[in-house]
């Protein structure tokens, strides 16, 4: 039986599945790969896992070798070339007067190509730029606009919870967010209390939206008539968690009660 581990080349970055070939591997190892893009070093996140090569469908690449020494030494080549380099590209943007916004560069492991990560409010012309990042690094350049929530995945933070945020903490992919998710859990619907740090709505809203929609099933809708212990009135609030509902009783009063609380009439 084959193994394989799960291997991410950044700490917000996605899990690949590699083949362990013939080395026993744990998690936190540091390994070289082999990728489409050349040679890449990687940290082995999930442990090694039996797998038939014939149900995985396309066969997994295999782990080229464990990272030694020099690897480490050249990781740290690449860092302090992609800030030389992040620093030469924001001085060409802005001699260029380019509407882009770059936040991160990212160099291969074998040093052949730089991408440069950006986000924009609309499409831009970057061809000189790319022909001034070419003539000044002499290696292959890929310019890559992505999302504003990809931009706060890969530089990380802090969200309003005090908490690393999600995107860069575990999240490997978006899902749909909706304002329709902040108001089934009865949030305040204030842009500025349901937004993270990337201005759009907060990824954890979908978190409990499925568990609110199951609970708030078996409970009254808002707007109800209902008969209580205290008499009639209408229901205006939820607490779904704790399974209870406030009626606003026909002399105007209040009162919070538990869902099996209401007289069946």
């Amino acid at each position: 039986m084959n193994k394989k581990v799960g291997i991410k080349f950044k700490s917000t970055g996605k899990v690949y599945d590699f083949s362990c070939g013939v080395f026993v591997l744990a998690p936190d190892d540091h390994v070289i790969v082999e990728t489409e893009q050349g040679l890449g070093m990687g940290t082995v996140t999930v442990g090694p896992q039996e797998y038939e090569e014939k149900l995985s469908g396309k066969p997994l690449k295999k782990v080229y070798r464990l990272a030694n020494e020099k690897d480490f030494r050249q990781q740290e080549k690449n860092l302090a070339a992609q800030k030389e380099a992040h620093s030469y590209c924001l001085k060409c943007i802005k001699e260029l007067d380019l509407k882009m916004n770059l936040f991160s560069v990212e160099k291969s492991f074998d040093g052949n190509k730089y991408t440069f990560f950006f986000t924009s409010e609309g499409r831009v012309d970057f061809r000189q730029l790319v022909k001034m990042l070419v003539k000044h690094l002499g290696v292959r350049i890929e310019m890559r606009q992505v999302g504003i929530r990809n931009q706060a995945k890969m530089c990380g933070g802090v969200g309003r919870c005090g908490r690393e945020l999600c995107c860069s903490a575990f999240l490997e992919k978006f899902e749909p967010v909706s304002i329709r998710m902040a108001k089934e859990q009865s949030l305040s619907l204030n842009p500025t209390k349901i937004s993270g740090q990337c201005g759009r709505l907060m990824c954890c809203l979908t978190y409990e939206f499925d568990t609110y929609r199951r609970l708030k099933k078996e409970m009254p809708k808002i707007g109800k008539s209902v008969m209580t212990p205290d008499g009639k009135g209408k229901v205006i609030r939820h607490s779904a968690i704790s399974n209870r509902i406030t009626v606003r009783l026909e002399d105007g009063g209040e009162i919070e009660i538990a869902v099996d609380q209401i007289v069946k009439e």
